[in-house]
């Protein structure tokens, strides 16, 4: 919803600044990634968390989900460069070329963003790092598995 919100903000910021809509390709990046992470957050939350999912199409689509997951982060992660070096460039034009304490400001925000997009991919694909899941959550997914193949949880 927030991003949303933002997108529709950016629009009216160009149009109340006669901006052209969508010809960078940080505009571009950023409208994919919306609509590719909207439709990952739709199919995930019609996958798991609607009760009636089957088990089957839960198990295919998580490492689909998780990889797309990382994807989309990174993809994100570099739409938000993208767009630092644009405001950079049109803010401070040849000046940035001299680093001035904003373009230098600027720049380690970036470099701090790198950092924290490596440190994201490196917990999330690490078993170690990953949270057993809890009693009530197991409770769930098998009442979940005795609502769409018709097996009790008391036979396994």
């Amino acid at each position: 919803m927030q991003t949303f919100m933002s997108i529709i903000a950016v629009f009216e910021n160009h149009q109340k600044n006669k901006i052209p809509h969508l010809y960078s390709v940080h505009s571009w990046c950023g409208i994919t990634v919306f609509v590719l992470f909207f439709i990952q957050w739709v199919i995930g939350f019609a996958l798991f968390m609607f009760p009636g999912a089957s088990m089957m199409y839960r198990s295919r689509y998580k490492s689909l989900h998780v990889f797309f997951g990382i994807i989309l982060f990174a993809a994100a992660v570099g739409t938000c460069l993208m767009g630092i070096n644009e405001k950079l460039i049109f803010s401070l034009g040849n000046s940035y070329s001299q680093l001035p304490i904003e373009g230098v400001l600027a720049n380690v925000l970036a470099l701090l963003l790198l950092a924290f997009c490596i440190t994201i991919g490196y917990v999330v694909t690490r078993d170690e790092w990953k949270r057993p899941p809890l009693p009530e959550e197991q409770a769930l997914s098998m009442d979940f598995k005795t609502l769409t193949e018709g097996e009790s949880p008391s036979e396994q």
